[in-house]
């Protein structure tokens, strides 16, 4: 099984990458985790964030795994623990699809793409940036991983 992040954003600090890259050389081969960069739509006067979104969305369908399990962030989605995040993960690697995660744009995500999605979650009640977003969750599907295999990395 890998794990894709598909995220709408590019050309991230070299703080970001760094954090990102570190959970991401962490994780064990069979769990890989793949970043998918897709670069935002340029929204001019002639562009209403719907269209926005809805080009963008057309962007993220074209890097997702044949047949993945899609999870869409989502700031009305579910609140997940770290260790409800771990019994996903279980579940994920026993059903032996890929999972892509999908961090929208500076708009959102398009409300169709949302609505066929298996899955909303949110990382916080907070408004974060997109770049946070992507280091936050590696960490937590790090941290996830870790707790399946009982490793000293989560600690209660």
């Amino acid at each position: 099984m890998q794990l894709v992040i598909a995220a709408v954003g590019h050309k991230m600090p070299a703080w970001i990458e760094s954090g990102f890259g570190e959970y991401v050389k962490r994780m064990p081969s069979d769990c890989r985790i793949h970043l998918k960069e897709i670069k935002p739509v340029e929204r001019s006067g002639s562009k209403t964030a719907e269209t926005a979104m809805a080009l963008e969305r057309a962007k993220i369908e074209a890097v997702l795994p044949k047949g993945a399990r899609i999870i869409a962030l989502d700031e009305h989605g579910k609140d997940l623990t770290s260790v409800q995040l771990a019994q996903q993960l279980t579940q994920w690697q026993q059903d032996g699809r890929d999972v892509a995660f999908i961090i929208g744009g500076a708009d959102g995500l398009d409300a169709e793409f949302k609505k066929n999605a298996d899955m909303l979650i949110r990382i916080s009640s907070m408004t974060l940036p997109h770049g946070m977003v992507r280091v936050m969750l590696a960490e937590q599907l790090y941290r996830a991983w870790s707790i399946t295999q009982n490793h000293p990395y989560h600690r209660v």
